[in-house]
């Protein structure tokens, strides 16, 4: 008789209970996101102290430039309040949106934005070529005694225009003495007399294709105390109103690469801050 064969060992079933605690699983890594805002705050406050400690005046106002506006504009007879945007919108800093009739208070604007200037330029023009791409400060001076010298008055006014080469570009200075201003005192005004000399500078700047760097200047003169302008102010509007007058004499707006105010800091005369010659306009016309 054949003997019967062992039966199979029976496998155990294992059953394995996991029992989680109430939101257990919420909360294990809510922690390491705050902890990586923490430490990004903490490395850009400690890049800022570095470049503090590690930059001179000249360079930190450098890189302030860069990362704020160069223009405070005052726009007058404005609407709207006393706030900093006195009434214009924050998401269009070009137009005001009240009538002219409207009165209201000083305010302050960005200046336009110049993104893609090159890009628009070659569409409205339709690719033209032919402008030259740089003038020296002798050619300058030689095309504008040209234009002037049929009229002895304006030809008078070239003692107010300086001419120097420098790394920027050509810059232009228009500067005010004792028995010339250009604009009303304390104001951003042009007189008849500047804008001829602007109308003139304005044909020569227009045969050349360089973007243009407007920066407006005053002297040191302080303003009496409760009045709403300053020399920042100042020389900023008036670096507007000159912008504002070579784009009425023809000179394109998509040319202006930036419109500074600098108030009293780069004076003509550093050893005299009240000569009446640190007041000017200075136009540059950007050689790349």
């Amino acid at each position: 008789m054949a003997k019967k064969a062992a039966p199979e060992p029976v496998q155990p079933i294992i059953v394995k209970k996991i029992i989680m605690e109430e939101h257990s699983g919420h909360h294990g890594g809510a922690w390491k996101v705050a902890y990586a805002d923490f430490v990004t705050a903490m490395m850009a406050f400690f890049l800022l102290m570095w470049l503090l400690g590690a930059t001179d005046e000249k360079q930190r106002k450098g890189i302030a430039d860069y990362f704020a506006p160069t223009l405070a504009q005052v726009k007058r007879d404005s609407a709207g309040g006393k706030g900093m945007f006195g009434g214009s919108s924050v998401t269009d800093p070009d137009k005001y949106p009240h009538p002219a009739s409207n009165s209201g208070t000083a305010a302050m604007s960005v200046p336009r934005n110049t993104i893609g200037v090159d890009d628009e330029r070659k569409g409205r023009d339709g690719g033209k070529e032919g402008k030259a791409k740089s003038i020296t400060a002798k050619e300058f001076e030689e095309r504008i005694r040209e234009q002037l010298k049929n009229d002895p008055a304006n030809l008078k006014l070239l003692s107010n225009v300086r001419f120097t080469d420098t790394k920027e570009g050509l810059r232009i200075d228009i500067i005010d003495e004792a028995d010339f201003s250009m604009f009303a005192l304390a104001t951003d005004k042009l007189k008849s007399r500047a804008t001829e000399l602007i109308g003139q500078v304005a044909k020569i700047i227009d045969t050349v294709d360089n973007e243009l760097i407007i920066r407006g200047h005053t002297d040191s003169l302080p303003y009496a105390s409760g009045k709403s302008m300053n020399n920042w102010l100042l020389s900023s509007g008036r670096a507007e109103a000159t912008m504002q007058e070579l784009v009425r004499q023809g000179v394109s707006i998509d040319r202006m690469a930036r419109i500074e105010g600098v108030a009293d800091t780069e004076p003509y005369n550093p050893q005299d801050r009240m000569d009446d010659r640190n007041r000017r306009i200075s136009i540059t016309m950007k050689t790349s």
